[in-house]
């Protein structure tokens, strides 16, 4: 397979021609915040909008879960403008989100906490009003539980369960600020089509899919 060289943060890497420039950082060691990135999903999805860089030639920053990877490329993760849009979309997800690392099992393998570090962002940041869903917490299925007020909506689940599975027991439903994955017609998820697998489970990135053990 043909490979390219680019540049990242001074570090020079090679990455297979067609490439996402974040799988080509993420895989030379060089972290770039990302929620909703699924390497085997044939279009990313880029929704959580947390991968921002700034690539020498364009005058925005751009996502690197949807650039491609080019010979020369010259990528800057840790750029001004970059950051302030990272930092920005991390706030406004935390603005919706519980956050009570305390009391969350995934406390300590949460990706918001890793970003939230690397972006030198506070957990509970106040710089937006914290408006909160208050949605019912689902624990009737036999293997885990889903608190879609810890969900971030990456969309990870979803995927999995549709695409790589075919099972297609979850979805989204709704639009913006009242949209959130549920089953359909929003059954309890004992009496939809999950298998309980833990697929779902294995692929959230914070405490919104846990296991009852």
């Amino acid at each position: 397979m043909k490979t390219v060289s680019l540049t990242i943060d001074g570090k020079k890497v090679t990455a297979p021609e067609g490439e996402k420039v974040l799988w080509a950082a993420l895989d030379s060691g060089i972290y770039i915040p990302n929620l909703c990135a699924l390497r085997d999903a044939s279009e990313p999805a880029a929704s959580c909008r947390l991968c921002w860089v700034e690539v020498e030639g364009k005058s925005q920053p751009v996502t690197a879960c949807t650039e491609t990877s080019k010979e020369g490329m010259v990528v800057n993760t840790r750029g001004a403008a970059a950051l302030r849009l990272a930092r920005t979309a991390l706030e406004l997800l935390l603005a919706s989100n519980v956050v009570d690392c305390a009391h969350c099992p995934a406390s300590g393998s949460c990706e918001l906490q890793k970003i939230a570090a690397h972006l030198k962002v506070k957990l509970k940041t106040r710089r937006f009003r914290k408006i909160l869903r208050k949605l019912p917490v689902d624990s009737s299925s036999p293997e885990f539980i889903y608190d879609p007020n810890r969900c971030v909506l990456c969309g990870r689940c979803v995927w999995i369960c549709r695409e790589r599975l075919g099972i297609g027991a979850l979805g989204f439903a709704h639009r913006g600020f009242k949209r959130m994955v549920t089953t359909f017609g929003d059954e309890p998820m004992a009496e939809s089509g999950c298998r309980d697998c833990g697929e779902c489970v294995a692929s959230c990135p914070t405490g919104a899919l846990t296991f009852k053990e």
